[in-house]
């Protein structure tokens, strides 16, 4: 039987077009209890100052400011759930935040770029006080690709916040800029105004395997 805050978050995820979460929260629900997952035993993970600076973000000041948040770590270090929780809070206190992958978001720009709709596109994504983009970098891409990001991120310089996750240090961003002038003027535009968060910790898609195989042999 569905409790009505279960209800309730079915009908939000189905008002918002997330049928993949809508069919996988219960199993992730039950494991959290069945692991007595909680919001402080992810923050003890992490060094101290990075957890309080999660914590400073919480405010929303930084988007009072204009600034920048950038999170680097290897893969599973918790970059986007990190920056999904604070994006969570935010929300709820009324601020206007938007999340996408980076890939989807440059697809998207493309997209209007040849529609001749880019300057509508931008202008729209103009009105997010933050805009969270999630693996840049991840998934390599076209000269072309990067043209628009860098066009994005020209647009929203001291104009609104962004917020990147990225397992790639600033040193290979010309990788996926595919030009060394173009990385360079994309870093300079995000830094100027930045808090940078490092979450050089382990995987804990790893710490979670090495747990379950040692409860097996148990």
């Amino acid at each position: 039987m569905a409790t009505d805050g279960t209800k309730e978050l079915e009908q939000c995820l189905r008002e918002l077009y997330l049928p993949a979460m809508r069919a996988q929260y219960a199993s992730v629900a039950r494991q959290a209890t069945a692991e007595t997952w909680s919001y402080p035993d992810d923050l003890k993970r992490l060094p101290a100052k990075v957890a309080q600076q999660l914590r400073g973000l919480v405010s929303g000041d930084f988007l009072d400011q204009r600034v920048n948040v950038l999170v680097f770590g290897p893969p599973g270090s918790g970059k986007t759930h990190a920056l999904c929780a604070i994006a969570q809070e935010l929300a709820r206190a009324g601020r206007r935040v938007l999340f996408t992958s980076c890939a989807l978001l440059v697809q998207d720009l493309l997209t209007a770029k040849r529609d001749l709709t880019l300057k509508a596109l931008l202008k729209r994504l103009g009105q997010y006080e933050g805009l969270l983009i999630d693996d840049l970098g991840y998934v390599q891409q076209s000269r072309e690709e990067m043209e628009v990001l860098f066009t994005l991120l020209a647009e929203r310089y001291e104009r609104g916040s962004v917020l990147v996750t990225s397992n790639l240090p600033f040193s290979k961003w010309e990788q996926v800029f595919k030009d060394p002038m173009t990385a360079a003027a994309a870093i300079d535009r995000l830094v100027h105004h930045s808090v940078i968060v490092e979450l050089n910790v382990p995987s804990y898609r790893v710490e979670a395997a090495k747990k379950a195989k040692a409860a097996l042999a148990e």
